[in-house]
């Protein structure tokens, strides 16, 4: 490849459109990019093999949440996966570091510091209007004093982008990328949330967005590509745009109602959060599953299954959508992927802080990669 498109060819031109769209999850983000490494060795022969290919050439908006912000916010400037898994390898090292009287009760589980040098040395001077980010790129974050999910992304069409006549907010072109993805990633318990002035005289509290609906933001990123308000106004069709999306393993919680009962306040007020996340993931995946033609749709539940006999209206499907994860069970790791892990093991890869299962993360990845088909990227949105 000798020409690479700018970002408003990306969002402007004609023809079918492609989204990414990256899950939430800590240092579980090295799960991701194992799957990401097989697409990207997949679209990379689409165009003969070049190596100057980057996953920014083919997508035409890249979006995450938490470690997806900081996978999606790569990508977007150019970065290859292999590039990524450097940098993941050494945010496990550094960044989850367990210090004393850093529990998480009274203060952050961990400092800081570590991630936002790794962010700045990334990073740098960048903001979210900034030429060198080569694609569309949203980043989830959620603004705890005000309770609102925030979608900072770079379409210069949007109502937020610049200046606005009479107005002190910050235009989200000029937000660094390095903060954005900070608050992003701000796990409440594990992280201090981000302070960012957003107007004159004003700052927001930003905290992960996983807190938010949108931990998978999937669904939140079709939106943003697709209505009027958010001035893109993509066309829908299954040939017409195709939604990619990588999870960073997921899990049914399964315990005795004593020991659900037993709980602690604070334990049970966690796991009622966890919860709730993961019912939100299971929604947008319904609806998704819903709206679109899927070669890898799983059944939801034993009622409604994968939905591929149903489609909003009844009419033809919305999109293409793709959806690739791990299921972190000891059942499905066993007899679905051949990885015999212990029930201690299996809670351990579940962490999203524990850097020590790096590699039965990467193994896990490696697997669900295996299993993914050139052929579920149809020819009609090659570049």
């Amino acid at each position: 490849m000798t020409n690479h498109k700018t970002r408003d060819q990306h969002l402007f031109d004609e023809g079918p459109k492609r989204i990414l769209a990256l899950d939430g999850g800590g240092i579980r983000g090295i799960l991701t990019l194992q799957i990401l490494r097989r697409i990207e060795s997949i679209l990379r022969e689409r165009v003969d093999g070049h190596e100057g290919f980057r996953m920014c050439d083919y997508f035409d908006l890249i979006g995450g949440t938490s470690t997806g912000a900081i996978i999606a916010a790569a990508l977007a400037m150019g970065y290859s996966v292999d590039d990524l898994d450097d940098i993941y390898r050494g945010l496990g090292e550094h960044v989850f570091r367990d210090e004393l009287f850093r529990l998480g009760l009274f203060r952050a589980k961990f400092d800081v510091g570590p991630l936002r040098e790794v962010l700045e040395r990334e990073f740098e001077d960048v903001t979210l209007g900034d030429e060198r980010v080569r694609t569309g790129l949203a980043i989830v974050t959620k603004r705890l004093d005000t309770g609102s999910a925030w979608i900072l992304h770079n379409n210069p069409r949007g109502r937020y982008f610049g200046t606005r006549p009479g107005s002190t907010a910050v235009p989200n072109a000029d937000y660094p990328l390095k903060n954005i993805v900070r608050a992003s990633t701000a796990a409440p318990h594990y992280f201090d949330p981000e302070r960012i002035p957003v107007a004159a005289d004003t700052e927001g509290a930003f905290v992960d967005g996983g807190v938010s609906p949108h931990n998978d933001p999937s669904l939140q990123l079709l939106l943003l590509a697709t209505l009027r308000g958010y001035g893109l106004h993509w066309p829908l069709g299954k040939d017409k745009l195709c939604l990619v999306s990588v999870g960073t393993g997921s899990w049914e919680p399964k315990l005795a109602a004593d020991e659900v009962l037993d709980m602690p306040a604070a334990k049970l007020a966690l796991r009622a959060l966890s919860s709730l996340m993961g019912d939100a993931a299971a929604l947008n995946q319904l609806l998704l599953q819903w709206l679109s033609t899927s070669r890898t749709a799983r059944s939801i539940d034993r009622e409604v299954g994968d939905l591929s006999d149903d489609v909003l209206g009844g009419g033809a499907p919305w999109l293409t959508y793709l959806r690739y994860d791990a299921q972190l069970d000891r059942e499905w790791l066993k007899t679905v992927a051949g990885l015999d892990f212990s029930e201690r093991e299996i809670e351990a890869v579940r962490k999203m802080d524990d850097p020590h299962d790096i590699e039965a993360l990467v193994e896990i990845g490696q697997f669900v990669a295996a299993t993914i088909d050139e052929q579920d990227f149809a020819a009609k949105f090659d570049l």
